[in-house]
């Protein structure tokens, strides 16, 4: 029988879900319409690729926990549903003319976009969050991510095209900022289920195989024109290849019996694609775009190796899925390269010249918001009335999932060469 916790939980999720969504359904029906252009309607492929990495590749990417699967999928498929209706809106609200907001392809990328930012933040509270506390938290984190991504793209009008600022950066920092409010001093020493198995890494290496092969598109789905695409394109395809060349070599040099860590290949591999992402569309060479994706993987396999446990033990952030790593510093590295590419060569948009200036301007603003929001964020999922899975409750989807009961280990044969194999497995 479900205790009465359980049943108030139950009660508080459904009830919020609903009515949020209800909300969200009338301001579409007050504020919402069709963008009866057709210019759009080529970036159809590219939104198909998008919109796969943020179901797909996300989702899979974070059940490396050997009891979390349901969860990392499930939460995300949520997450993703509910924050690119909500994202609709937010970014919407921006650029609505005579009140109305019209909706397209290219809206319909930025709403995914905007949901990248809650799902980059729930890698890092993975398995210690309720359905209920991410509901919030996406509801938050958006709205606050289109205000950013409005002052960095209008006001100070710097360049960000794969959006290593905007969204990796900002949604790392954002997580972090709440997973250090939401500190469990009980998890301090690692929980049993805080860990993989054999065939949940295997899970997980297929949402990295999905975000590797489409993030050409990622970062090139909002460029402006053909030339601007293909020169993304390129970019971040060569980015990604040296990356993951310096990620597998070094994964075997910090590694005591020099093999390779899936943990660092599920990760690190994908930095170069967040680090090349705000000068994705400039002309800046494949070279330049090769060495940018092997500084990221460099900095990655390290901040995995060294970083985190410091975070962890000195500063009481628990970074589960490590997205500081994956996502924070490459896109910090991002955010410097855009700044290093526009103060060697001029650089315009729509007119404008791009300066350094506006650059580290965009990129000091969002780490600055981001960790205020997130603290602040935080600080709201603390309320207990919101409630939350205990400490030895974590990384374990039976709390909020219907999981099946494991099957009966096969009958081994009590017989000279079974008992010699099961010797030799030991050994």
């Amino acid at each position: 029988m479900p205790s009465a916790l359980d049943t108030n939980m139950r009660f508080k999720f459904s009830i919020l879900a609903l009515l949020l969504e209800v909300i969200i359904i009338v301001l579409f029906g007050i504020f919402v319409e069709y963008d009866t252009s057709d210019a759009s309607q080529t970036l159809y492929p590219l939104f198909q690729d998008v919109h796969v990495m943020i179901f797909v590749g996300f989702g899979f990417l974070m059940t490396f926990l050997k009891k979390y699967g349901f969860s990392s999928v499930g939460i995300n498929m949520l997450i993703a549903a509910f924050g690119l209706q909500w994202g609709t809106l937010m970014k919407g609200f921006w650029h609505a003319k005579g009140g109305k907001i019209n909706v397209d392809i290219v809206s319909m990328i930025n709403a995914d976009f905007s949901t990248a930012t809650a799902l980059i933040s729930f890698g890092a509270v993975l398995g210690k969050t309720s359905p209920v506390q991410m509901l919030i938290l996406t509801i938050l984190e958006i709205t606050i991510f289109a205000c950013n991504e409005h002052l960095v793209t209008e006001i100070l009008q710097a360049t960000d095209v794969g959006a290593s600022m905007t969204i990796h950066a900002f949604g790392a920092y954002f997580g972090l900022a709440v997973t250090l409010v939401l500190y469990r001093p009980g998890l301090k020493n690692k929980h049993e289920n805080e860990e993989s198995t054999y065939h949940s890494d295997i899970f997980a290496m297929i949402g990295t195989l999905f975000l590797w092969l489409f993030w050409p598109s990622f970062n090139s789905a909002i460029a402006s024109g053909t030339t601007h695409q293909t020169t993304a394109i390129v970019n971040t395809y060569y980015s990604l290849a040296a990356c993951t060349v310096v990620t597998f070599a070094l994964s075997s040099l910090v590694d005591q019996r020099g093999k390779f860590s899936m943990v660092l290949i599920q990760n690190a591999t994908l930095a170069g694609g967040v680090a090349v992402g705000t000068c994705a569309d400039l002309s800046i060479h494949p070279f330049v775009a090769m060495c940018i994706g092997s500084i990221a993987g460099i900095i990655s396999v390290l901040g995995f190796h060294f970083l985190t446990p410091l975070l962890a033990s000195k500063l009481n952030i628990q970074d589960t899925c490590g997205v500081h790593n994956l996502h924070g510093l490459p896109g910090i590295l991002g955010g410097i390269a855009g700044i290093i590419v526009t103060a060697i060569k001029e650089v315009d948009r729509n007119g404008v010249r791009l300066t350094p200036g506006m650059q580290a301007a965009a990129l000091g603003s969002t780490i600055g918001i981001a960790l205020v929001g997130g603290a602040l964020t935080g600080g709201i999922l603390k309320l207990p009335f919101l409630g939350q899975a205990s400490d030895q409750n974590c990384f374990d989807d039976s709390v909020y999932w219907e999981v099946p009961e494991e099957e009966k280990p096969r009958e081994i044969h009590s017989n000279n060469y079974d008992e010699h194999s099961r010797f030799e497995a030991t050994m």
